[in-house]
């Protein structure tokens, strides 16, 4: 089944071509790349109108990553990355997934499509119904598609039988009619992408902070003495970040890189923004760079607080801010108490790096104070993740870098709006105060039981505990774990339901009757009863700001998510004490409900108006730990890794190319990384290579072993690479199929799919 679904057979492993690795990122070359995707996909004149939006004050935000734009001064040309663009042109394509279509395409032949054939089809025009048993999607009006859905729901034993996910691309007005709508069903299954993602940083900054969310804003970049990178590849995920990086070093500030690959947009960069830059050698980033091993960052992180506490003792008051730590932290000596339990001679083989690399990065963190650290999923999709982040924040504590200007937490989110769905109540555990003020606001009982997080909703459903799967936006078979188990779970649904743009592979692993259910994309215009609407969303530094879509929509027949949530509502809802239909009619009634349940909303409608839109309350950001169990910002005891690997066994992680956001496939390039025409590769250290009798580009097959059970991803090929020793990367979503969907971080639940061990066998 895994190789169905991933529809890629060893036999069109074709074309491949290895080229040489850039030494320079952004630049020309990528306006160039993003360019003539836009000219390919919606012509040139469309295509420069709707980048003239993009990012903007009056414009649409980027459908792509959640990265901020700037407060003040935001610039014409480029105020958005190359894949943003590229999210663009998907978005607006002139391509047509009609009726039509479908009826010359059935689901078993589209099977064997690749991901990337899937989403090149084009936009979905109508909503699309699959009866069961039937091998081709029919056209469907919406009211007989709502009917369908709610008749479905209200035949379930128990509301708990049902699954709401929500990807991280929806609006804030959405995601909050959703998370009201499906509890005043009467269940908290509400999983997320960011169960997928950065729970694991929402878990432990909650602990040690007091908030789930970073604590920096984007003018903190201007003033940071430090910043240290680690576990992200912001060249390719989030590449104006690059710009942020930029500005730090122009001000004379350090930038630290710790990550298995040698990424080149962390290396050296052309600011796209600046044409007089596009030529020459670049602006240099990283001055330092940590080469480690996968998942030996907590080694690597207790050898540096060793080495920190050492020096504080040879010099009292040089190294540890003693002011700061009195006024506002706890747990000091036992979190030193517990590094004389580590030897440094027992964790450096964890990390692969040298005692003299780790002290040069020792010395950087002792003479600077105002020192952001960002990370994104290199550390948190690992057994041991919270450990990862719980020390990074040990660090900052130590150096009294928290709530400072130029310092602090920086967890770089993926999807636009992820950050703000979790803030509009798209959590399967919401807090009580939340799920009080959601019941004195709307006059009804909410569950309070917990729902399922994502992992806990494909075991659901492949139990057969849950019946019924609606997806709000994403690609739910390719975003998640152990592909072969998941498209089980989904296959044992009655129905599952997927509101798309574009067709995904999610279209095609469905239960026993499935929905397609077309929505507006963000550069389209939404129009409701009371005329144009505009949505909010909130980015990843906690900035709330509107977009609006100026595009005409590709099809009459597209609705928008709140009017597709509300349609939802009035179908299903026997009793409830909502006027669905009123509040869709002007979105500025949903913001006020938000108002009234949400903390720091008030005047909610009257400041997403102001340019840039308004900062959400930060206690971590005001030096402020009161919400923590002990009102104060909190040392942590945390253990690296327990990993062992056996002869001819391997380390993988999954990657993403740069020609890909998440799981939507721009092109089959891999620029960064000298990979073009070609997905199914892994990338090998060239010592192991030999020791495995293996030449570049021979073709093998990947086992990944997890308790004694074994998973396979046949027809790979080899690339020799920089990367330490046992460790490989292969890219996300062909080797999902190898992570284990119960191997998974403490605490958060989040998949491993950054530490699965493997092993190869040539073909």
């Amino acid at each position: 089944m895994s190789e169905e679904i991933n529809a890629q057979p060893p036999e069109k492993l074709t074309g491949i071509k290895l080229v040489k690795v850039p030494e320079t990122s952004v630049g020309i070359n990528a306006i160039k790349s993003a360019l003539t995707q836009i000219k390919d996909e919606v012509g040139v004149v469309k295509g420069i109108k709707l980048l003239k939006n993009l990012n903007q004050y009056d414009g649409f935000d980027c459908p792509g990553c959640a990265w901020p734009d700037p407060d003040a001064k935001r610039a014409f040309l480029a105020e958005y990355s190359e894949n943003g663009a590229k999210a663009v042109a998907e978005e607006a394509t002139k391509n047509k997934v009609s009726p039509l279509f479908f009826t010359t395409n059935s689901v078993s032949e589209m099977t064997k499509w690749s991901d990337y054939e899937l989403g090149k089809s084009g936009r979905i025009t109508h909503p699309m119904y699959l009866p069961e048993g039937k091998d081709y999607y029919e056209k469907i009006s919406w009211d007989d598609a709502f009917q369908l859905i709610g008749k479905e729901l209200n035949n379930l034993t128990s509301p708990d039988e049902a699954i709401f996910y929500t990807s991280g691309r929806t609006s804030n007005e959405a995601a909050f009619l959703y998370q009201l709508f499906v509890r005043q069903f009467g269940t908290n299954n509400l999983p997320d992408c960011s169960n997928m993602c950065h729970e694991s940083s929402g878990a432990a900054l909650t602990q040690t902070l007091g908030i789930g969310k970073g604590s920096v804003t984007l003018d903190d970049f201007n003033h940071a003495d430090l910043v240290i990178v680690i576990g992200q590849n912001p060249g390719t995920n989030h590449p104006r970040m690059l710009t942020a990086l930029g500005e730090t070093k122009k001000r004379g500030g350090k930038i630290i890189t710790v990550n298995p690959l040698p990424e080149v947009g962390l290396m050296n960069f052309k600011d796209p923004q600046n044409p007089l830059k596009w030529i020459g050698s670049g602006q240099e980033l990283t001055d330092l760079f940590l080469q480690i091993k996968i998942n030996g960052d907590v080694a690597l992180l207790k050898i540096i607080l060793k080495l920190m506490k050492e020096k504080e003792a040879e010099n009292p008051g040089t190294v540890f801010n003693h002011q700061f730590i009195k006024d506002k932290t706890k747990g000091l000596q036992n979190m030193l108490l517990d590094l004389d339990r580590y030897k440094i001679e027992d964790l450096l083989p964890q990390t692969g790096l040298s005692l003299d690399t780790i002290q040069k990065a020792t010395n950087m963190i002792i003479n600077n104070d105002k020192i952001i650290i960002c990370w994104a999923m290199g550390l948190t999709q690992h057994k041991n993740s919270v450990d990862n982040i719980r020390e990074l924040v040990n660090i900052l504590l130590l150096k009294g870098s928290i709530g400072k200007k130029g310092a602090g937490t920086c967890p770089v989110r993926g999807h636009s709006n992820v950050q703000g769905d979790r803030t509009m109540g798209i959590w399967e555990k919401m807090p009580t105060k939340f799920l009080d003020k959601l019941e004195e606001t709307f006059q009804f009982q909410s569950p309070r039981k917990h729902g399922f997080d994502v992992v806990e909703a494909i075991e659901a459903m492949h139990q057969k505990k849950a019946k019924i799967f609606f997806g709000m936006g994403g690609n739910f078979v390719s975003a998640t774990p152990d592909t072969t188990f998941t498209a089980k779970a989904l296959q044992n649904c009655d129905l599952t339901v997927h509101v798309s743009t574009k067709l995904n592979r999610s279209h095609l692993i469905h239960g026993k009757q499935a929905l397609i259910l077309p929505c507006l994309g963000r550069s389209e215009k939404d129009y409701q009863v009371s005329g144009a609407q505009f949505i909010s969303v909130e980015n990843s530094m906690g900035v709330v700001h509107s977009s609006q879509g100026h595009l005409e929509p590709v099809s009459k027949k597209l609705l928008s998510e709140p009017a597709i949530v509300v349609g939802l509502a009035n179908a299903t809802l026997k009793k409830t004490t909502v006027n669905w239909t009123k509040l869709i009619s002007n979105y500025d009634l949903i913001r006020n409900k938000i108002e009234k349940v949400i903390p720091g909303f008030k005047n909610y409608n009257k400041r997403v108006r102001q340019k840039g839109g308004f900062y959400l309350p930060n206690n971590a950001r005001d030096n402020n730990f009161k919400p923590t169990h002990t009102g104060k910002a909190n040392f942590t005891l945390n253990k690296p890794s327990d990993i062992k690997l056996k002869e001819n066994q391997f380390i993988m992680m999954t990657i993403r190319t740069h020609d890909q956001y998440n799981t939507t496939i721009y092109g089959l390039n891999d620029r960064y990384r000298g990979v073009l025409n070609e997905r199914r590769i892994i990338f090998m250290n060239a010592k192991d290579m030999k020791k495995q009798h293996l030449k570049s580009l021979d073709l093998v097959d990947l086992k990944s072993h997890f308790k004694d059970k074994e998973r396979f991803a046949k027809g790979f090929l080899v690339v020799a690479y920089d990367i330490p020793e046992q460790c490989t990367a292969t890219y996300f979503p062909e080797a999902n199929v190898l992570v284990p969907i119960t191997n998974v971080a403490h605490t958060s639940n989040t998949p491993a799919s950054k530490t699965v061990i493997i092993s190869i066998e040539k073909r």
